[in-house]
């Protein structure tokens, strides 16, 4: 459903999460379902910052970042 109308800057809201005491957030199904999500994908993490602070977070399956739009990433601040 587009509960935007005629503005074509309007991003729906697709859905509310909340994160855990472990920092953890749970996708919702449908969510995951729609963008073909499955265990052990990487989700690219958007910021965009005004006055110093962010103010926005987006999240981007991350190897349509790396196909589309020929990025590399470095990795190596994950745990093994």
């Amino acid at each position: 459903m587009n509960c935007c109308g005629e503005n074509s800057n309007c991003t729906p809201l697709e859905s509310v999460v909340s994160v855990d005491d472990r920092g953890q957030l749970v996708l919702p199904k449908e969510i995951r379902e729609r963008w073909g999500l499955k265990g052990g994908d990487k989700l690219a993490i958007l910021t965009s910052v005004k006055g110093g602070e962010i103010c926005c977070v987006a999240m981007v399956k991350a190897d349509l970042l790396t196909k589309n739009f020929d990025l590399k990433f470095d990795w190596t601040h994950e745990k093994e």
